[in-house]
């Protein structure tokens, strides 16, 4: 079961690992786009969550204190979903939808990030180091 863990992981930290990608190449375009959704200082945090993404994935993936890259991962998507896919504030139907898919997606995968939260916590094996937070 430790393999299937392991592709779990790879699978999950593959959408993060890209977004961390563009928020760190692309910093001004997807600035200028938080900064439109109403984020504050959003070149600063932009690059902030791109370095967590970075970090909370490569955690994940490794096995490197997987527990706090899950912990990561999980403080950067919740307010992600409320700062920049906020659908209740959207008049025209179709950008509506698109957010209210947006915000779920990271709603969900917030979840996902507390599931391997606790995964780690049990010491699934196969990672580099063992939990940092300890749930027993």
């Amino acid at each position: 079961m430790d393999v299937v863990l392991l592709i779990g992981r790879v699978l999950f930290v593959a959408l993060f690992l890209g977004s961390a990608f563009g928020h760190l190449t692309q910093t001004d375009a997807m600035a200028g786009y938080a900064a439109s959704r109403g984020v504050k200082m959003a070149r600063p945090a932009t690059l902030a969550s791109g370095v967590m993404m970075v970090l909370g994935g490569l955690s994940v993936l490794l096995g490197v204190w997987g527990d706090l890259g899950a912990l990561l991962l999980f403080v950067f998507l919740v307010p992600t979903a409320f700062l920049m896919h906020g659908f209740w504030r959207e008049t025209d139907p179709t950008a509506k939808q698109t957010e209210m898919v947006q915000f779920n997606k990271d709603v969900a995968l917030a979840g996902a990030a507390l599931a391997f939260f606790w995964a780690f916590s049990q010491d699934p094996g196969l990672t580099v180091t063992g939990p940092l937070f300890s749930m027993g």
